[in-house]
């Protein structure tokens, strides 16, 4: 079976899918994952074959390259001028004439796509290959959808392709997404082709293992991680002001600024606290008392699958809609973005620590998640898609 998965130039759409797609190598299928260029060697780096397409940031940050971005304050209104304009208006249209040059030479059984990445619905349509969608599938507050509605209609009409007002061509045949039941709020509710999948974290390429300097830190204190993702960690001030809040508590403080930022620049720290530019989460947090996060969609689904409880700092996109659903699952307290000061940061990490509930709850989590099916599921089904080449609804399948 030959696969093509398609995705964003960022590691945080990439890393969801990873899982999936080694388990598909891994099962003996052919899989090239189409990417912007310059993205191409995280890719292979990953282990996987880059099919470099699309458009490329090459670098640049959306401020520079779509100026309007950066006008307009982080929130919902700004992430549904993203999606019409970045995702869709730029990445999605990019890949798909990409997509049908490959299909030309290669042709795909089956197409698999990060959830904001449309370009490979269009060409499945189009050639009328199945596709589905896998990796983070996050919720978003129903009036996103409503819209970016026209965005995706104009794209399927510039390809002479007919109206879709039900949006029924994201989730027509298949969606994967890796995470729990309850993770979406009791008044969303999921695609008849929705299967479950466990999410399996991914750290990213390179070292897995604890540095030796973990048993250094001091003893009898617990072990606190701080991570901003991949995408926002550079947001001025995101760091100073957990670490103003946090370095003087009676805890190990494991921080990890990003590849591109100095530890150094943080300033003098005590000996309880490591600013590092990358630790693996994978290895990390099963030892960690306590995730102080941004929210992003893997951040948390790491936390979940580790039961780790969580302290959560949204910043924008999709992580304030994730800090409200860790608060529901009784996993974290959350801080807005306009309450983010050291004392609210301070009270909140000792209210998780101390109260038992959030680490009982975090736990109950980590044992629902270990229970669900993984990307072995994800494999079967994607191989039932290739053959049957119609949807596959729950009903469809023995994983009701």
């Amino acid at each position: 079976m030959r696969v093509l998965i398609t995705t964003p130039a960022q590691h945080g759409h990439l890393y969801p899918l990873v899982p999936l797609a080694r388990a598909l190598v891994e099962a003996g299928h052919d899989v090239r994952v189409a990417c912007a260029p310059s993205f191409a060697p995280i890719v292979a780096a990953c282990g996987l074959t880059p099919y470099p397409a699309g458009f490329d940031l090459a670098g640049q940050s959306w401020g520079t390259v779509f100026p309007a971005f950066g006008t307009m304050p982080a929130g919902l209104e700004r992430s549904m001028w993203a999606f019409d304009h970045v995702f869709v208006g730029a990445w999605s249209r990019a890949f798909v004439p990409a997509i049908l040059d490959l299909a030309a030479t290669w042709r795909p059984d089956v197409l698999v796509r990060d959830y904001m990445e449309f370009g490979a619905c269009i060409a499945g349509e189009l050639l009328d290959i199945p596709h589905a969608v896998a990796g983070v599938c996050v919720s978003w507050p129903i009036v996103f959808w409503e819209a970016a509605q026209p965005a995706l209609e104009q794209l399927r009409a510039d390809y002479g392709l007919p109206p879709d007002p039900e949006n029924v061509m994201p989730w027509r045949y298949l969606g994967l997404p890796g995470f729990p039941p309850s993770w979406p709020a009791a008044d969303e509710s999921l695609p008849p082709t929705a299967h479950l999948l466990r999410p399996e974290p991914f750290s990213g390429p390179g070292a897995s293992s604890l540095p030796g300097w973990i048993d250094d830190l001091p003893a009898g204190r617990p072990l606190v991680h701080v991570s901003l993702g991949t995408l926002h960690y550079r947001t001025p001030g995101g760091y100073e002001v957990i670490l103003t809040a946090l370095r003087d508590e009676p805890l190990n403080l494991v921080v990890a600024v990003g590849s591109d930022q100095d530890p150094a620049a943080f300033g003098l720290q005590p000996p309880s606290v490591r600013i590092e530019r990358y630790v693996a989460h994978t290895a990390l947090l099963p030892r960690c008392d306590l995730f102080v996060t941004h929210g992003g969609f893997g951040s948390c689904m790491a936390g979940l699958t580790y039961g780790v409880p969580m302290v959560a700092t949204p910043i924008a996109a999709d992580q304030p809609y994730n800090a409200q659903r860790l608060v529901a699952l009784g996993v974290a307290q959350a801080i807005a973005p306009s309450e983010r000061t050291p004392e609210a940061i301070v009270a909140a990490v000792r209210t998780v620590l101390r109260k038992p509930s959030y680490r009982a709850m975090a736990a109950q989590w980590r044992d629902l998640i270990a229970a669900m099916p993984g990307s072995e599921r994800g494999v079967e089904l994607l191989e039932q898609l290739a053959q049957e080449r119609t949807a596959i609804t729950t009903t469809s399948t023995d994983d009701v």
